[in-house]
């Protein structure tokens, strides 16, 4: 199982950038001598790879992801501090988040290179065959390539690193941007040479061959968009059709039980950063920063004011069209919603938008959206077997690729730059995804991008990839993805309709609950103050509730660069120069 992550790569074989001085290029070589004792064999190698599934991702994954993925994407409502600059829009380039985030990602990065430019050659030394040694090369870059594709759609053009011992030796601790059609071209010879040389089974939580082809479909249907190349959606069809037809895998019979802790290893999955309990850094935060009970989590919850926006709710049902759909509440929790997996050793978990105790007193308020975020939030410790959840260690891994996206990446690909699409491979694929959510096809039998947006927003919903989905609508047509953004009224929130003693029918939000329709500002802050009863000190969350968002423009459709990185190395600053010299 997964728990093979723990300590299985010492710590004189991993050595970290440090987080500050000169800039991201910036840390210890791995000690040679060491270096040469390590590597003899396929399980060496194995537990030196294994360290590039956990713990390396934390900057990035901690907060980053889900800040740009959820929460800049306007998926959930959350206002407070610098995390709430993304919902807003508001964040610029000292946003501690950006910096961690991109700091986050070039120590994968970094790990990945120590494997790539020590291992093979000591390896071969000890006798270690090529296809084994190949085998954790194809590991590495793939962790590698899959990561310049998250740099590339954060931020674009940025610095391709790879060879960094040389670099320093060079002094060479100043690198340019790289355009990002180089970008790209690197992740995808990274991706290739993983598809073509990680097998196609191994344990547990251990990507494959299949998800490096996954990877390669998303990249290519990104690159289709972006330069407009139809030979690219061929290319991303061909990779999601390999992987859908010949894989062996198939679509989880239950949605709703992917997220549950047990499960995490379904074969759908088929990349994940694995998680383990061990203390902070180590497992995944999400289920302290969404959650919001303790009976749910085991430890600390801090998620009592996030909520879905009404935008993401409403979404949920047009795309549903007059059906229920199934995966809603393992999505998001609503009024009267019970999970007999949570809680377990109460009887289960209901949900409630107002929680009291027995004095009547509000333990839980109600928030913005009346809803509560669900995925992620997976149990307390009776819940998980005995596993301690202490502090933001959550062990429940966070899913990067599931074979739901390869199917949606297929129907992309086969609509590609045309409008709508009714047959073909696509097509079904696409309705087997909305099947497993107990919906039928589209009334009109067309699927237009809008129809797969709207779709791949609700099957990947909290899974950070909403904001990938509009990047690549952007690409595709500006003005659609800016008209979407803009006009999402994401500010708009539920308030109370009632004065007086309210507590009667608290829980009925069509008589007591009523959608502010000014959404700038949506709500001056006084407006709560007669209510205070009904609001939990939580769910203000420290916030004011008069911001405006600000609006989505060409420019702002790619994160700025951190401040502290620009002023690090001002090459960052300048433009793009190519990496290939072909």
């Amino acid at each position: 199982m997964k728990k093979y992550l723990k300590y299985s790569v010492l710590s004189v074989v991993f050595l970290s950038m440090t987080a500050c001085q000169e800039e991201f290029l910036e840390f210890v070589p791995e000690d040679q001598s060491t270096v040469g004792g390590w590597y003899r064999n396929a399980d060496e190698i194995r537990q030196a790879t294994a360290g590039l599934y956990g713990g390396t991702w934390w900057g990035y994954t901690d907060q980053l992801q889900w800040l740009s993925g959820d929460l800049l994407s306007g998926d959930i409502i959350y206002n407070f501090d610098q995390e709430g600059q993304y919902f807003f829009n508001s964040y610029n380039s000292t946003n501690r988040h950006l910096e961690t985030g991109w700091r986050g990602l070039y120590d994968v990065v970094t790990n990945s290179n120590l494997i790539i430019d020590d291992m093979p050659s000591v390896a071969a030394g000890y006798g270690v065959s090529e296809e084994v040694i190949n085998e954790g090369l194809g590991e590495a870059r793939f962790f590698r390539g899959a990561t310049y594709y998250l740099l590339a759609e954060h931020w674009g053009a940025v610095p391709i690193l790879e060879n960094p011992a040389a670099k320093i030796s060079a002094q060479e601790l100043q690198l340019p941007r790289n355009t990002v059609e180089d970008v790209y071209e690197f992740a995808r010879r990274d991706l290739a040479f993983a598809a073509d040389n990680l097998p196609t089974s191994d344990d547990p939580g251990r990507v494959t061959s299949w998800s490096a082809k996954g990877m390669l479909a998303k990249l290519h249907v990104t690159m289709g968009h972006r330069f407009g190349d139809p030979a690219e959606f061929t290319t991303a069809a061909a990779y999601a059709s390999d992987v859908i037809n010949n894989s062996g895998l198939s679509l989880a019979s239950s949605y709703e039980d992917l997220f549950k802790f047990e499960n995490e290893h379904d074969p759908e999955v088929l990349w994940a950063i694995e998680n383990v309990a061990n203390g902070w850094g180590t497992g995944s935060s999400r289920m302290t920063r969404w959650g919001r009970s303790v009976e749910t989590t085991g430890g600390n919850a801090w998620g009592g004011g996030i909520s879905m926006t009404i935008n993401y709710q409403e979404n949920v049902e047009s795309n549903a069209e007059g059906l229920i759909d199934e995966r809603r509440r393992a999505i998001y929790m609503q009024n009267g919603d019970f999970y007999d997996y949570l809680n377990v050793a109460n009887g289960g978990y209901t949900y409630e938008i107002v929680v009291r105790d027995e004095a009547n007193e509000v333990v839980n308020g109600y928030n913005n959206g009346l809803s509560n975020l669900k995925k992620h939030v997976v149990g307390n410790d009776a819940d998980l077997g005995g596993v301690l959840v202490t502090n933001q260690d959550s062990p429940f891994n966070i899913y990067m690729l599931r074979l739901a996206d390869v199917y949606l990446l297929l129907a992309e690909a086969e609509l590609g730059a045309g409008a709508s699409i009714s047959g073909g491979p696509g097509y079904q694929a696409y309705l087997d995804v909305r099947a497993r959510a107990g919906l039928n096809p589209p009334a009109d039998g067309d699927m237009t991008y809008e129809d797969l947006f709207n779709e791949r927003r609700v099957e990947l919903g909290l899974e950070a990839q909403t904001w990938f989905s509009i990047k690549r609508w952007y690409y595709k047509s500006p003005a659609q993805a800016l008209n979407f953004l803009n006009n999402q009224a994401r500010s708009l929130r539920y308030i109370t309709v009632l004065d007086g003693d309210q507590t009667n029918d608290i829980n009925d939000y069509e008589l007591v609950y009523s959608p502010n329709d000014e959404t700038n500002p949506p709500c001056a802050p006084d407006c709560f103050d007669d209510m205070p009863e009904v609001m939990g000190p939580e769910s203000t969350n420290g916030s004011t509730h008069n911001e405006s968002v600000n609006m989505f423009t060409d420019s702002n459709m790619s994160l700025p660069l951190p401040n502290v990185e620009l002023n690090a190395n001002p090459k960052l600053g300048e433009e793009p120069v190519p990496y290939f010299n072909e």
